[in-house]
């Protein structure tokens, strides 16, 4: 597994929020400003469905990046099967008044790790820029 981690200054409850909610999803879910996340869904829930359409802004492409869920422990981690079969942990852990999200996930066979990961890593970012300008 390949792992990307980020610490935030938020509480784990408002990380967790952030995260699952689909209004907030498609605020962050991108790895670069010229993509975007145009709707998101999810049933957070062991065994609910989630899904992000995630899309080029200029429309030259799109995917869903979907999933079913494994493992859903609120506020502290979540684990799911993408829809390929590639696994993915997520912890959220309190440190003071900050969270810690470690985020493990199963590589791909197309690209290479190194880019994965930054790809991975870019999407943590956005999302740590996200919910530190929401306060």
């Amino acid at each position: 597994m390949l792992t990307v981690e980020t610490v935030l200054n938020a509480t784990p409850e408002q990380v967790w929020r952030y995260w699952t909610e689909p209004e907030h999803v498609t605020k962050w879910c991108q790895a670069s400003d010229d993509w975007h996340a145009p709707s998101a869904a999810n049933d957070l829930r062991m065994g609910g469905k989630f899904k992000t359409v995630m899309a080029a802004r200029d429309g030259s492409a799109a995917f869903d990046f979907e999933g079913t869920y494994t493992v859903v422990e609120h506020p502290k981690k979540i684990e799911y099967a993408m829809s390929d079969g590639r696994k993915v942990v997520i912890a959220f852990l309190a440190e003071g008044n900050a969270t810690k999200v470690i985020e493990s996930f199963d590589p791909e066979d197309e690209n290479s790790l190194d880019m994965q990961k930054d790809g991975w890593q870019s999407i943590l970012n956005n999302f740590k820029k996200y919910v530190e300008s929401q306060k």
